[in-house]
């Protein structure tokens, strides 16, 4: 999994005693974490920058002295040193142990946000032309599609973003660890929510997964973040993160809405 490609910037906004993410003009920074993985890629984030400012201020540094010091009415004549043994070498071990220090916490975030250990329950999302479709099959196993709300209907009152709401959306438990499997049934997909931290690839044919955990209720976004056609941009994903009790009863009632009707239940209603 990329971590370059999780690392989207989505600011996120208060709405009552939950949370919603949607982005703003001029925004600087990453999102605010809403999962463990998510927190530990910030944390990465912020010692690379660290790392990076300190080289470019110290090869600025370097390349300034360079030409004050070596420009032709400093230095008349030009020295005919052809290498410096000591020189060579902190040139060579020095940008070896910079990688070591990015590798390790590298390997270790990528090994923690791989791993799907100790899960609760799944959920699966099928990557389409363009929409998702989402299954439960640890809940029923039912299935509903959630295609994004046209602009003129986005109720902008009850907090619903333009481009990224859905009339169905994803309902998960706060404090649960979750697998997630990722499939398309035509073109490669990719389930992509920057606030967790995940971005899955959804390709046809073959199964991918990885977990996440949502630490605060609330209501998060992402979008499909692989170029699959002419509607890419309007495949946005919602999702939905309540507590156990709610989910619960939410679950209920989504396997016998399924059943009863055959037809997608609108799960943002409770």
């Amino acid at each position: 999994m990329p971590l370059l490609a999780v690392l989207l910037s989505i600011t996120v906004i208060g709405t009552g005693d939950a949370l919603a993410a949607g982005a703003e003009p001029w925004q600087l920074g990453l999102q605010e974490a809403a999962s463990p993985v998510m927190e530990r890629i910030i944390s990465f984030h912020n010692l690379l920058m660290w790392i990076i400012t300190l080289i470019t201020i110290f090869v600025l540094a370097l390349l300034a002295y360079v030409c004050v010091r070596f420009k032709a009415s400093n230095n008349p004549t030009p020295s005919k040193r052809t290498h410096h043994a000591m020189l060579e070498v902190a040139w060579t071990a020095i940008p070896v142990l910079i990688l070591v220090v990015i590798a390790i916490p590298s390997f270790k975030l990528l090994y923690y946000a791989d791993a799907v250990e100790e899960t609760e329950f799944t959920v699966k999302a099928i990557g389409r032309q363009w929409y998702w479709s989402y299954e439960y099959p640890d809940h029923g196993n039912f299935t509903f599609d959630a295609f994004m709300i046209a602009d003129e209907d986005i109720d902008a009152e009850a907090g619903q973003q333009r481009l990224l709401e859905t009339d169905n959306r994803v309902v998960v438990p706060v404090g649960t660890n979750i697998r997630l499997l990722t499939t398309a049934s035509d073109v490669i997909h990719s389930w992509a929510m920057p606030q967790l931290g995940v971005k899955l690839d959804a390709v046809p044919g073959h199964i991918n997964e990885v977990w996440f955990r949502v630490d605060e209720p609330g209501t998060y976004y992402g979008q499909c973040s692989e170029l699959c056609g002419a509607y890419h941009g309007f495949m946005p994903i919602a999702l939905e993160a309540v507590s156990k009790e709610d989910f619960e009863a939410w679950a209920k009632q989504a396997e016998e809405e399924f059943a009863k009707a055959g037809t997608s239940l609108d799960v943002a209603a409770r």
